[in-house]
């Protein structure tokens, strides 16, 4: 029971004034953890000092990749018209001069049958008459001109202008074409591919041949391709100039922001491996592209007056 004068029970009070040797500190410390605590502070600070000085952090021009068969050959129409007969398949192999395709030729057929009409006319109004000069001229003319007509039904058929597969087919039954107009791709086994990067203008001083650019894939996130500078573009030019390289059919899939050099690096291999599972690169694939273009200090970064000072000693 607790007097009314103090906080302390009687019996702890009656015990104190016996002398008995106290059992318990009112603060216990244990030495080997302090000192464990102590050293791993010290550790952790000479670490965190060592990385502010000698640390670096890197910095990195990015921008949109794009996939480029660099053997790829695409068949444009050299003359317009209805496409009458489509005579391959995407993925099959055609050989040198193999028809591809044949446009509406009517028209010619039908002109042509009537020069040869007129032909056998004029030649049999040159037997009967032979001594009659401009019977002979004429008969020149039209046979210039069935040779025209034959040259105008050959070019209503497109061939193939090397040996490959088809690729990517763009075209259908009964389409109009007009000149000029893509029709079709034709590519090889041994085709090299090559990576285009589209990097900011500002980095171009600091790009060199042979420095690392790092690739990731849309779709393929964390799926890197580390590739080797091959060449980097003189000069800085505008979006509407790197749409132009690009070509008609990717100009318009690609966002230029600004300024920008053109960089090109190559694919050792045609097919890449993501998530545990080997894929094949197309022509068109778009991705990211890394170069570092610097490393700097950490300790210059969070503390900017230094660099300006170090680099002020140093001239």
């Amino acid at each position: 029971m607790l007097s009314p004068s103090t906080i302390f029970r009687e019996e702890a009070i009656a015990e104190r004034l016996r002398g008995s040797p106290p059992e318990g500190d009112l603060l216990r410390i244990s030495p080997r953890w302090t000192n464990w605590t102590y050293w791993l502070l010290v550790t952790v600070f000479v670490a965190g000092s060592g990385y502010l000085v000698f640390g670096g952090i890197n910095d990195y021009a990015t921008g949109a990749a794009l996939i480029r068969d660099e053997g790829r050959t695409s068949v444009t129409a050299i003359t317009g018209g209805t496409i009458s007969q489509i005579a391959v398949q995407p993925g099959q192999h055609v050989a040198v001069n193999q028809p591809l395709l044949r446009f509406n030729d009517a028209p010619e057929r039908i002109e042509l049958e009537r020069l040869r009409q007129e032909l056998n006319l004029r030649q049999i109004h040159r037997l009967k008459n032979p001594n009659d000069a401009p019977a002979q001229q004429q008969l020149a003319a039209i046979r210039a001109q069935i040779e025209t007509a034959e040259k105008l039904i050959q070019e209503r058929t497109v061939r193939a202008p090397r040996a490959g597969f088809v690729g990517d087919l763009r075209i259908r039954p009964n389409q109009l074409v007009v000149p000029g107009e893509q029709l079709l791709t034709i590519v090889g086994d041994d085709d090299a591919l090559s990576v285009i990067a589209i990097l900011p203008g500002h980095a171009r001083p600091l790009l060199k041949r042979g420095h690392l650019l790092r690739l990731e894939l849309t779709g393929f996130r964390y799926a890197y391709q580390r590739l080797t500078i091959d060449s980097v573009g003189d000069e800085v030019v505008g979006p509407n100039e790197v749409r132009r390289f690009l070509g008609q059919e990717l100009a318009d899939s690609l966002n230029v922001p600004g300024p920008s050099v053109i960089v090109r690096a190559h694919l050792s291999s045609r097919k890449f491996k993501a998530a545990g599972r080997w894929h094949e690169y197309h022509d068109g694939m778009q991705g990211t592209a890394e170069a570092r273009v610097r490393s700097e200090s950490m300790l210059f970064m969070l503390a900017p007056g230094l660099k300006a000072l170090f680099e002020g000693r140093g001239e």
